[in-house]
């Protein structure tokens, strides 16, 4: 007997799909945006929701969930768009992705799901973020209560760091039976989706909902605990009694370019100039006192091409920079951001100054930056990155005058939790060695996982592994075998 044909609520004939454009987000306008830090993506009404979903092949082998790091059931929850269900879809969603409201906002979905949507070999794929989003917002709104976890297990299981890698994790064992305790080292919880991600990208708010029903789900969360130095990994196990410990600490100590001047006012990393404008209110002035200099009217400059530096110079616009560049030393082509980010800046009015590299921050005499010395690159052959090495052109030195610059080119691993935890391997450059399938460390019980164990990387793929070990603890809790 054949398998039953599965019935589709999508009125439109499967040839005319392709036919129907992909539906634009709505956006805030770019002279309104550049002086405020509302989001700028307004979101899907339901009518560009339902059209949008109206454009899906319901492929017989979805590769955008293939190809999804935490593996969202696309097909499924877009059918249920279609239909109107917009709860099941959203609880659709939850079954793999805790965050939907988050990840529909910031993950790269270019790269992953809709950069294998078959709707790409010929028109553009379907915008499967802006449906998760729609979807994730609608469930906000209307107060839907959280799916119940199964029977508790008695394990307890203790989480470091409450960033994606953390929180995802904290999603899957909660909803398995077990006992999650998250801790953070800040005040306030989300990791880098809280300090290193500007208000007009992914709205503190937003988080704060993601959170609140992860509470609603029975996860209990701790701020203020410096895991390393206020307790450590062996007084967790020993003392507090838990059975699996799962570091989810992120990459979040500053890489810097080492050139002279780095030490001058007015040079920060992005890390400390997201912070700052993130958690300690600069983006509320003049509400709070603002924590960084006065940018209005100033020179700025990100130093970096991906999405962190992206978000730090259109947060400086916002304060006032004026001119405010992004000097960066390949080609825009090379660009690690967002092409959308990459839009919304231009569109904002920052000056891309790409094939550019500085090489010395200048004094003004006072111990404050006054100007960067630059050099124009060029393009050779690719290096380890898969990218063409720029070459810095003899004799093609200049000035750029700044007041203030941001290093944005990458961060590394924070030794705390590796530096007193006994019988825990990194690799040379400090990371916590890990399994890429489970995520077990060499330490018996401590699972790694998310930028502490692969570098600095996306959202997305920090919650891919965050469900990687959550499976394995669970599969560790249920048999001991290590």
């Amino acid at each position: 007997m054949s398998p039953a044909k599965e019935v589709s609520a999508n009125p439109v004939p499967m040839k005319e799909r392709m036919k129907i454009p992909r539906q634009g987000m709505p956006e805030q306008a770019a002279e309104l945006r550049v002086m405020n830090f509302t989001e700028v993506n307004m979101g899907y009404s339901m009518e560009l929701a339902r059209q949008e979903a109206l454009r899906c092949l319901e492929c017989a082998k979805p590769t955008c969930v293939t190809y999804c790091p935490v593996g969202v059931k696309v097909k499924d929850f877009v059918k249920l768009i279609v239909a109107g269900d917009y709860l099941g879809a959203a609880a659709k969603i939850r079954e793999d992705n805790v965050l939907p409201a988050i990840t529909g906002r910031v993950c790269p979905q270019e790269d992953h799901c809709e950069g294998f949507c078959l709707l790409h070999k010929k028109v553009d794929s379907l915008g499967i973020g802006y449906l998760e989003r729609f979807v994730a917002d609608y469930e906000q709104k209307a107060g839907a209560p959280p799916a119940a976890n199964a029977a508790p297990t008695g394990k307890k299981v203790a989480i470091v760091g409450s960033g994606p890698a953390g929180l995802s994790a904290a999603g899957d064992l909660i909803q398995r039976g077990h006992q999650v305790h998250v801790f953070e080292a800040l005040h306030e919880i989300g990791g880098v989706l809280v300090y290193g991600i500007p208000e007009f990208r992914l709205p503190k708010q937003v988080i704060r909902e993601q959170i609140d029903t992860m509470r609603k789900m029975g996860v209990e969360f701790e701020t203020n605990v410096v895991v390393g130095k206020t307790v450590s990994i062996d007084e967790l196990f020993e003392e507090e009694g838990y059975d699996a410990v799962f570091v989810a600490t992120g990459a979040g100590l500053p890489v810097f370019l080492n050139i002279p001047g780095e030490h001058l006012n007015g040079v920060y990393s992005a890390n400390e100039f997201l912070t700052r404008i993130n958690l300690m209110h600069a983006y509320e002035f003049p509400r709070y006192d603002e924590p960084i200099m006065g940018l209005r009217g100033k020179h700025v400059a990100v130093i970096g091409g991906g999405n962190t530096a992206l978000d730090a110079i259109r947060s400086a616009r916002r304060l006032g920079a004026e001119p405010a560049y992004v000097l960066y030393r390949r080609s825009e082509t090379e660009m690690p951001a967002r092409a959308e980010e990459v839009k919304h800046a231009k569109q904002e009015g920052i000056d891309f100054q790409v094939l550019t590299n500085p090489v010395e921050f200048l004094d003004d005499g006072q111990g404050w930056l006054r100007a960067a010395r630059c050099v124009r690159m060029e393009l050779g052959e690719p290096d380890a990155s898969g990218r063409r090495r720029p070459i810095p052109i003899a004799g093609s030195e200049f000035e750029v005058p700044l007041s203030v610059a941001v290093i944005a080119t990458g961060t590394s691993a924070n030794p705390l939790v590796q530096s007193t935890t006994p019988g825990l391997k990194t690799n040379k450059r400090g990371y916590i060695e890990a399994d890429g399938e489970s995520q077990r460390t060499s330490r018996k019980g401590v699972f790694a996982g998310g930028d502490i164990v692969t570098g600095s990387a996306t959202v997305i793929l920090a919650m891919g592994a965050g469900r990687r070990a959550a499976k394995a603890i669970h599969e560790y809790l249920n048999t001991g075998a290590w």
